[in-house]
């Protein structure tokens, strides 16, 4: 009986990634394409945006919040770094991209202030902002997308290393930096503390509106990182890019397994999540599947992870 409680417990734990495996397995036999090595190319570029993307928002998550804004995030910072990266504007790349990285950490900086230091509830607090900020990406660039774009731009979202994409690469270098700061220092201890229990944190002596503030900040430098990469990638630094990311990097998030409460969750986790949904969708395109029954399935799966996410949190009280 203990062994069948331990098997059961272990398989609703794991559950999504047992989903996973089987989803891979089903690909491989029934979508002849899916294991060619240009799919399995295509697979880990369409990863990397929404995979820096997560980076940061399992820093927000994790410690309690959540961040609907990344997405305008993305358009602003990406039409800032595409202004001074075109032919006839062209500045150093590095000063290209250190605006765009600039903007969104005052983004995400403004956000940590609403949320942390004036108290107001992270949905509420990032939804306004993402409204806000889409429209100034509207207004800094007038409504129209940003062409002409220098090679050196482009290449950050189309060259290759060998034959690894140089996206990918980028994802792989910042989702190591994110796994280190969260794992293996103080402050990525309390942003797991804080998450867990903030009052507890509070009383600990913990610096608990400076860490969530910061929070924040991480996400939003990921979400301008992010918005740089798929404006090389499409050539094109358009104001209304990203209107989609803000929900596929929370979804990715919460199926890989963090805690849409906070306290729990973690780097490898989420990237886990980057992976199912990014093959799931591959593997819907893959087999036909129209685009309409791929969103229903989409947030079928997001209703089970949260289900589970649940069922999780309520066994372990």
């Amino acid at each position: 009986m203990r062994q069948q409680n331990k098997t059961k417990d272990f398989i609703l734990k794991n559950i999504i990634y047992i989903a996973f495996v089987i989803m891979l397995i089903g690909l491989s036999v029934f979508a002849k394409a899916f294991l060619t090595t240009n799919n399995l190319i295509n697979v880990l570029r369409q990863a990397t945006v929404v995979g820096v993307l997560s980076m940061g928002m399992t820093y927000v998550i994790i410690s309690g919040g959540i961040d609907l804004s990344v997405g305008s995030t993305m358009a602003l910072a990406s039409c800032i770094a595409a202004a001074y990266a075109t032919t006839s504007t062209a500045i150093p790349l590095p000063a290209a991209l250190a605006l765009g990285c600039l903007a969104g950490i005052l983004v995400g900086l403004i956000n940590g202030i609403v949320v942390s230091y004036l108290g107001v509830v992270p949905f509420i607090a990032t939804l306004g902002m993402q409204y806000a900020v889409r429209g100034v990406a509207l207004v800094y660039t007038s409504g129209r997308p940003i062409n002409a774009l220098t090679t050196a731009y482009t290449n950050i979202g189309k060259a290759y290393v060998g034959f690894v994409p140089v996206p990918v690469i980028l994802f792989i270098i910042i989702a190591l930096i994110a796994w280190f700061f969260l794992a293996k220092t103080q402050f990525g201890r309390y942003i797991y503390a804080i998450g867990g229990n903030e009052q507890a944190a509070l009383v600990s002596g913990l610096r608990v509106k400076r860490i969530k503030c910061a929070a924040y900040v991480i996400n939003g430098l990921t979400a301008a990182l992010a918005g740089i990469i798929l404006s090389a990638r499409v050539a094109v630094g358009s104001p209304t890019a990203g209107e989609t990311y803000d929900l596929l990097a929370i979804t990715a998030v919460v199926v890989g397994g963090t805690s849409n409460e906070g306290g729990t969750g973690g780097i490898l986790p989420s990237i886990i999540g980057v992976f199912i949904v990014t093959v799931l969708n591959n593997g819907m395109d893959l087999l036909g599947v129209s685009g309409y029954y791929q969103k229903i399935v989409t947030g079928v799966v997001v209703l089970l992870a949260v289900i589970i996410d649940r069922n999780n949190v309520n066994r372990n009280h």
